[in-house]
């Protein structure tokens, strides 16, 4: 079962949402389950920029506790593409919440930083991942926000759904969010394997469920199908946006979003 494998969760907490631009400020790799190796690594780094009071207000760290504790920019995205890699070689999957984000930036950072690209490290060895929101979106489809100030795929909300402890001073926290990502892929990968009449009631009355269209799959299968299945999503959002904002663009790339594109 796809859902029992060991697992590479994988979180960055950055300078900002913009993954052409934006730097890493701190960053987990965690080897969790499936009985395989458990070593995990954190990283703190000084990112070189001022980080905006409005990112110090999600991760709490602020611009002079980078400086003044973080390693150098250089040898933490190196670090981190390095870790992920072996990860990757030993046939783990990379498991995160909205991956694209994090592996685009950490791909922008080592072409910043001329170091070697996560996928340039993997050579031929093949990447696989497995991202919460697209899974979520993709196994319980219709849902409507909790409230004006939290959406409907936000980790707190798969935690909640997914009747998972959420423990909100910790939230933000890159190896608190890795962890909760994994733990969030675990659940969906356990109620695809259920029958449908043992579900929990919330899910099982949810509107148009089919986590059980998850079940039986390979790593490789999955991974392909949530390329489509992003992509899908992306423009079901877009369509969506447009209704208000007719130039509205939503970038459907997964698991990595390609050089040059913005």
């Amino acid at each position: 079962m796809w859902h029992k494998t060991p697992m590479c969760a994988f979180d960055l907490e950055t300078t900002g949402v913009d993954v052409e631009a934006d730097r890493i400020v701190t960053a987990a790799v965690l080897g969790l389950g499936g009985g395989g190796t458990a070593d995990s690594y954190e990283w703190l780094a000084d990112p070189g920029i001022e980080i905006p009071a409005e990112a110090t207000a999600v991760h709490h760290i602020t611009t002079e506790h980078a400086r003044e504790h973080g390693e150098k920019a250089h040898d933490v995205v190196d670090q981190i593409a390095e870790a992920l890699a072996i990860r990757v070689r030993l046939g783990d999957p990379i498991v995160g919440h909205n991956v694209p984000y994090d592996l685009t930036l950490l791909d922008r950072e080592c072409r910043r930083h001329n170091v070697e690209p996560l996928l340039d490290r993997l050579g031929e060895t093949r990447l696989r991942v497995l991202d919460s929101r697209v899974l979520d979106q993709q196994g319980l489809p219709f849902r409507k926000r909790p409230s004006e100030t939290q959406g409907a795929r936000q980790l707190i909300t798969l935690a909640q759904v997914y009747e998972l402890p959420w423990d909100e001073s910790e939230a933000h926290g890159c190896s608190y969010d890795a962890r909760m990502a994994a733990r969030v892929v675990y659940r969906i990968g356990t109620l695809a394997h259920m029958r449908r009449m043992d579900w929990p009631e919330r899910i099982k009355h949810h509107r148009k469920a089919q986590v059980h269209h998850l079940q039986g799959l390979t790593l490789d299968e999955l991974h392909a199908l949530q390329i489509t299945w992003a992509a899908e999503q992306a423009t079901g959002l877009q369509t969506h946006f447009r209704k208000t904002d007719p130039n509205a663009v939503v970038d459907g790339s997964w698991p990595l979003r390609p050089l040059g594109e913005a």
